[in-house]
């Protein structure tokens, strides 16, 4: 370790489904400190949600998250003046992460819309496992497998 790691923040559980993992979803789309504007967004993208998808609204979420995480990553490992891509794991908490920083690009970088309805629908595709962030995913893994040959770098 060369400097001592950051300490994890206590995040309060979000106001009316009382879940930590769509309290944090709600700070990552949170933009200029506006998070009623960023909660209102989110909410309606779940009630959209769980009307396509006839569940809970919660559950519903939770799986398009689960569909989009990855298991595998590469990281560059400098080895013998070459740079190698290495195939790694990706620890739970980078996976949740990864996931939402994921949705949350793909539905900003459509065009056209409103916010609510981009947001809906890309979570709706990754709960259909489709859309732009599992395709991410899938190239991420891609990317991995490419590189397995390279596992051996790993320590």
């Amino acid at each position: 370790m060369r400097r001592r790691s950051a300490e994890k923040r206590n995040i309060a559980p979000d106001p009316i489904y009382g879940d930590i993992l769509l309290s944090k979803f709600i700070n990552r789309l949170m933009y200029d400190g506006k998070k009623s504007l960023a909660q209102d967004i989110v909410y309606s993208s779940l009630e959209k949600l769980a009307n396509v998808t006839k569940e809970e609204p919660l559950e519903a979420f939770h799986k398009a998250i689960n569909n989009v995480k990855p298991i595998i990553e590469v990281r560059s490992r400098r080895v013998g003046g070459s740079t190698y891509q290495v195939p790694f794991e990706v620890e739970e908490n980078r996976a949740t992460s990864l996931a939402i920083r994921w949705i949350i690009t793909s539905a900003q970088s459509k065009k056209g819309r409103s916010m609510i309805e981009k947001l809906s629908q890309e979570l709706i595709d990754a709960y259909n496992n489709t859309g732009t962030a599992v395709k991410k995913k899938e190239d991420v893994h891609k990317m991995a497998e490419a590189n397995r040959a390279f596992a051996h770098y790993k320590w």
